[in-house]
């Protein structure tokens, strides 16, 4: 079962958002604010991150930097900024995927299939290719 971590700081939004992630079938940690989120990241490791940009304390983007600097889980951005400029520097800071409120929730989950599918195939050719160059 593929666990997330949903960061967002509107209840309402999380507790939604649980309930359809689970009911799909996924483990859901969440988190409020950008300090509790790398807290709960460090506590148990998720497969992807569903990350808002407006957070209190510590925000989105520096989450995301954070983050990066020691790991690449996938990190799709949930955010009300739709600038093309916040999505291209939501990008640049290392995020997987840009999705701007209100979304879809099927958009959503088809997202988050697509990145956990290229996240194992990734996995999957680094083992194939290592298996390679040990036959040569």
């Amino acid at each position: 079962m593929p666990h997330i971590l949903l960061v967002d700081d509107e209840e309402a939004l999380r507790e939604s958002l649980t309930y359809t992630l689970q009911k799909e079938g996924y483990m859901v940690t969440t988190a409020g604010d950008g300090m509790t989120a790398i807290k709960q990241f460090h506590k148990q490791v998720p497969d992807i991150i569903l990350l808002d940009l407006m957070l209190p304390g510590i925000d989105g983007m520096e989450v995301c930097w954070r983050l990066r600097a020691f790991s690449d889980i996938p990190i799709v951005m949930l955010t009300a900024k739709d600038q093309d400029i916040d999505k291209i520097w939501g990008l640049e800071a290392g995020a997987d995927d840009y999705i701007t409120k209100p979304f879809s929730t099927r958009e959503l989950l088809a997202r988050i299939k697509a990145v956990l599918r290229r996240r194992a195939g990734e996995q999957g050719s680094r083992g194939a290719g290592e298996q390679e160059n040990s036959l040569t």
